[in-house]
């Protein structure tokens, strides 16, 4: 199997995103998106999505940020890529976004998905912070999901994992006039993955939410689950040890909280190819 690990400028984790999977027996490859646009690269370096079973978008800050987070990665991607990346949903191969991935998914309206493959223009937004700063701290996801997203199907439904969030740009906003039908459809859907709760695993505010995301959201699929986006970083907690409290759970021997999100879209790829 392989993974290709997509990056530019400005891009990071993709280090961490790479050891989760290659950890998992699988074949993960830096792919600069030069190479899927043959741009500025030679024809034995150029590579096409086709070549790879799963995308991973990893999180950092691509192209600075500049005009919105994820928007010139998401426009140089669709610029060329649209119909691929539409045609590669279609068929059923695995898409997930990590922070700044989730931004580009979003911009390039591949989430939320609902009622195409992929949309002209973006359907949602991740906006500011409401605290209007960057926010980097553990948080605590509960999982909402029935079994609709190939990236959680080892993760039971209501249980908590603790996933590190740190972004300045993760607010989950729908059309004002149209929220609550958008989050209605996400949920009737089976859409919603993942959200924001407390220690005693209820919805809560700042800073139990460190972004203010519309009902919570942390994550969400596609109409299909094979497109997924999250605003916090399974990658950096794979292992144990990476946990703030490791020394004192006495857990030292488990897995990390974000393991199962690349165990299980591996396990999905093992069954379907």
């Amino acid at each position: 199997m392989r993974v290709a690990v997509l990056r530019i400028e400005g891009t990071n984790c993709e280090q961490e995103s790479f050891d989760a999977f290659a950890r998992l027996g699988v074949k993960p490859e830096f792919v600069h998106l030069k190479r899927l646009l043959g741009i500025d690269c030679t024809k034995e370096e150029c590579r096409d999505i086709f070549d790879y079973h799963c995308l991973m978008i990893p999180g950092g800050f691509s192209a600075g940020d500049y005009v919105r987070a994820g928007a010139i990665f998401a426009a140089r991607m669709k610029s060329m890529l649209k119909d691929k990346l539409a045609e590669y949903v279609k068929e059923g191969y695995p898409i997930i976004g990590v922070c700044n991935g989730f931004q580009v998914l979003i911009e390039l309206g591949l989430l939320p998905g609902i009622d195409e493959v992929i949309s002209e223009y973006p359907k949602a937004c991740l906006m500011t912070n409401d605290s209007n700063r960057f926010e980097c701290r553990p948080t605590l996801l509960k999982h909402e999901n029935n079994g609709n997203c190939v990236f959680t199907g080892k993760i039971k439904k209501g249980e908590i994992r603790l996933i590190p969030s740190a972004h300045a740009e993760g607010k989950l906003m729908f059309p004002i006039d149209e929220q609550k039908r958008y989050v209605k459809m996400l949920e009737e859907n089976d859409q919603i993955v993942f959200r924001y709760v407390n220690p005693k695993g209820e919805y809560a505010g700042y800073p139990w939410n460190p972004n203010g995301s519309v009902s919570n959201i942390a994550g969400i699929c596609n109409l299909e689950g094979n497109v997924f986006g999250m605003m916090p970083h399974p990658e950096r907690v794979f292992y144990r040890h990476q946990h703030p409290d490791w020394t004192r759970t006495g857990k030292l021997d488990e897995p990390g909280d974000g393991r199962d999100v690349f165990e299980s879209v591996v396990e999905h790829l093992i069954k379907r190819f």
